[in-house]
This record gives C-alpha cells, structure tokens and sequence, in this order.
C-alpha cells in the first residue's frame, strides 16, 4: 500500500474487496477537490453505486442524488443527477488522462461537473484537455478493477464508504 503522504488531500474508498487510495490534486483542480472532500464528509458518497462501468475504458459513480443503494435508487436514473451544490468550473489542465486517473463527469457542457467522477480503468488520452482530472488512485487499483461491469452493471457494485483520510 502506498504511504499517505497528505491525509487531508487523500480519499479513501471502501470497496467490495478493499479501500481504494486516492491522491487529490488540490494545485491542479482546486474546487473539484475541494467539493470531493466536502461531500466525502458529509457521507454523500456513501452507498453510491458505480451505475456505467466500461470495460478497458472507465468506471464513473458518484451520482448522490440517484445512486444511493440504500435508498431505494433507480438504477435508470443513476447517473443523471448530482449534489444540491452549483455545478463546478471546468478546471483543465495539461495533466492526462492515464490509468488511475480521477476525472470529473459532466455533461455536454464544459462547467457541469457536479458530483460525479469517474476512475480510468486505461489511459484514455482522447479524454484530455476535456474532462478535469483531480486525483489518482496511489493504492489499491486492483480493487478498481474487479467492479462489475454494465451500462448499468446488473449488479452494480457501490462506493460502501468514502472519507477523507485526515478524518480517519
């Protein structure tokens, strides 16, 4: 396992088979950071499944709004809501895409990024220049890659618990 070298720019995902260490970018991307940690700490990821996970490509969650797996969530729906928050400013920057990669879903708008996020499961370099990247996975990838796939997955695997590891 990588060391934790800035707890209150670490996030730690619970999965299935294991946590998932992601190092946040706050220099690069400063309120897609800030809005991961924020909702982390308000336990709005908590639950919240992996509802389009494509093989080779990419697996995006995050949907707080329709994604909860406790709360009855509509797997149609996941995927097209977000927090109660503003949507964020689109924060590009010259950092790619590659495996391990966090970036931040949005729509066909650049400044639509809300709530969701995606993990690249490949280096996707025709995403760059066009979706914030905001962290990166420093542990626990193999985790990553064992979530179900599906557009939405049958079974879609979820996010159990994410905290900020400065909280842990």
């Amino acid at each position: 396992m990588a060391e934790i070298k800035d707890p209150e720019n670490t996030i730690i995902i619970e999965l299935k088979d294991g946590p998932v260490n992601i190092e946040l970018l706050p220099d690069v991307a400063p309120g897609h950071v800030a809005r991961m940690k924020e909702l982390a700490r308000a336990g709005a990821y908590d639950n919240v499944v992996f509802h389009r996970v494509i093989d080779g490509f990419m697996a995006q969650t995050g949907d707080v709004a329709n994604g909860n797996a406790e709360k009855g969530f509509n797997l149609r729906m996941a995927g097209t809501g977000g927090s109660d928050m503003p949507d964020l400013k689109a924060e590009f920057s010259s950092l790619p895409h590659d495996r391990g990669t966090i970036g931040a879903a949005r729509s066909q708008h650049p400044d639509s990024a809300n709530s969701q996020f995606f993990i690249n499961f490949a280096d996707n370099h025709f995403l760059n220049g066009q979706y914030t990247v905001y962290g990166r996975v420093i542990s626990g990838m193999e985790h990553v890659d064992a979530i179900q796939r599906g557009e939405p997955p049958m079974n879609p695997d979820r996010m159990i618990r994410v905290r900020v590891a400065a909280d842990v």
